[in-house]
């Protein structure tokens, strides 16, 4: 499995350059703009996505880590980010959901289906993953599950990322097979991922009031048609300019997608 690790870790940081570049994106960091964000911009996002390239060679390598393994790997992670950032916090979420997954695809070989690294996840830290989502009322996720009952990235976790598998990932490889360029299903699929997930960055920064709010608009967008509306651009634009409007920015919706364009990858490119 460890062979595989420089592969999985050039997917992740891959996944979230990807990520990165896609615009419109409400409230989001683009080449275009910083959106809703004051503290960094594209190239600051660049240079903290390639200081965790080592982070997710190590989480891939680490063939019997147990989950406090995991969060010791994941804290150095945080570390090598903040260190490149200057302090600022660009990718938390996204080492946590994306380092799980990058750990347990690593743990499936190289034949491994979508179903299989989620029920190589549940198996093997599904346990701590539930013990670790309902501990931590310091977070977002414990100032979200007061607030809505749900615990934000950490329970979309201890679930085995419904969002992703049973959502997130069907929807943008049905609109991959259907010819829809890479950036149009990319785009489409954050707005789902918006649309359906109590994003614990939102209500953060705007409460219930912003959570609901970005919902709303994330089901405006799909609802008018999302990417097959001739003038799907024009409306993104416009929804991104009212989330900066009123600072609202939907970064757990881009750590997980980030995850879907992740394991899309990893399991179309078998090495």
């Amino acid at each position: 499995m460890s062979e595989r690790a420089p592969f999985l870790a050039q997917a992740a940081v891959a996944a979230l350059l990807a990520e990165l570049e896609l615009f419109p994106k409400p409230g989001l960091v683009s080449p275009v703009d910083s959106g809703s964000h004051r503290d960094m911009d594209h190239a600051l996002l660049r240079k903290s996505a390639e200081a965790l390239r080592g982070s997710f060679q190590e989480l891939a390598a680490a063939e019997d880590a147990t989950f406090a393994d995991l969060v010791v790997i994941g804290l150095r992670a945080e570390q090598h980010m903040l260190v490149a950032t200057g302090g600022v916090n660009t990718h938390r979420g996204a080492i946590f959901a994306l380092g799980l997954l990058v750990a347990a695809a690593a743990r499936c070989g190289p034949t491994n289906v979508p179903t299989r690294i989620r029920q190589t996840l549940l198996e093997r830290w599904g346990k701590d993953l539930r013990k670790h989502s309902l501990a931590n009322e310091a977070s977002h996720g414990g100032e979200v599950r007061r607030l809505t009952g749900t615990g934000g990235a950490r329970e979309e976790a201890a679930l085995g990322f419904p969002s992703i598998f049973e959502q997130a990932l069907p929807r943008f490889r049905k609109l991959l097979e259907a010819g829809v360029p890479f950036r149009s299903s990319a785009l489409e699929t954050l707005f789902l991922l918006m649309a359906n997930v109590e994003d614990t960055n939102v209500i953060h920064r705007g409460g219930l009031a912003g959570g609901q709010f970005a919902r709303l608009r994330a089901r405006d967008f799909l609802a008018a048609g999302g990417v097959s509306h001739p003038e799907w651009e024009i409306l993104a634009r416009k929804i991104h300019g009212e989330f900066v409007e009123r600072d609202l920015s939907p970064g757990g919706a881009a750590d997980l997608l980030a995850s879907t364009l992740f394991l899309h990858e990893v399991t179309t490119r078998l090495r």
